[in-house]
C-alpha cells in the first residue's frame, strides 16, 4: 500500500469488528483508502513514521483516525493523548469507536481532545448506517485545515 494515500487510519484489535467496519466504510463508497492496525503501538508507529512505517511521509496525514479504546500494547486513550498534544498531528480528527459506554472513559476522551465518541451499535444494520453517516461527515462535510 502507498501510505501517502491513506484517508482513514483504523485501530481495532477485534478482527470481527474490524472486518465489519472496513466493509461498511468501503461499501458506503466514501473511501477505499483505509489502513487497519491491530493495536495502539502500531497506530503510533504509523502516525510517527516509525518501525515498518519508517518510509511513510509523515507530512501526509490521514483525514481521520478511528480508535478502539481497549487495545493491547498501547490503549486508544494513550494514542489519543499522544496525538492531541503533538502540534504536528493534533488537527487530525479522532473518533473513538468502542463498545464502552462507561462515563469515565467518555469524559477522559473529551478532556484529551477527541472529536467524537461513538458506541458501537450491536445491531449490524444500525452499525452500517452509523458508519456511513460517520464517513459522510468526516470525509465529505468536515473542513479540515490545510
Amino acid at each position: 500500500m502507498d501510505y501517502k494515500d491513506v484517508e482513514i487510519l483504523f485501530a481495532e484489535d477485534t478482527i470481527a469488528d474490524a472486518t465489519l467496519t472496513i466493509r461498511a466504510l468501503t461499501k458506503s463508497g466514501l473511501t477505499s483508502k483505509i489502513h487497519h492496525v491491530e493495536d495502539g503501538a502500531e497506530a503510533l508507529d504509523f502516525i510517527y513514521g516509525q518501525g515498518i512505517y519508517s518510509m511513510r511521509d509523515i507530512q501526509k496525514n490521514p483525514k481521520l483516525i478511528l480508535l478502539d479504546l481497549k487495545m493491547p500494547k498501547v490503549s486508544g486513550i494513550q494514542v489519543l493523548e499522544k496525538i492531541k498534544v503533538d502540534p504536528n498531528f493534533r488537527s487530525i480528527p479522532i473518533v473513538i469507536l468502542t463498545s464502552s459506554k462507561e462515563d469515565p472513559d467518555i469524559k477522559q476522551c473529551y478532556a484529551l481532545g477527541v472529536n467524537s465518541y461513538i458506541v458501537k451499535p450491536v445491531d449490524s444494520n444500525n452499525f452500517f448506517q452509523s458508519l456511513k453517516e460517520l464517513g459522510v461527515y468526516w470525509m465529505i462535510l468536515n473542513q479540515a485545515p490545510l
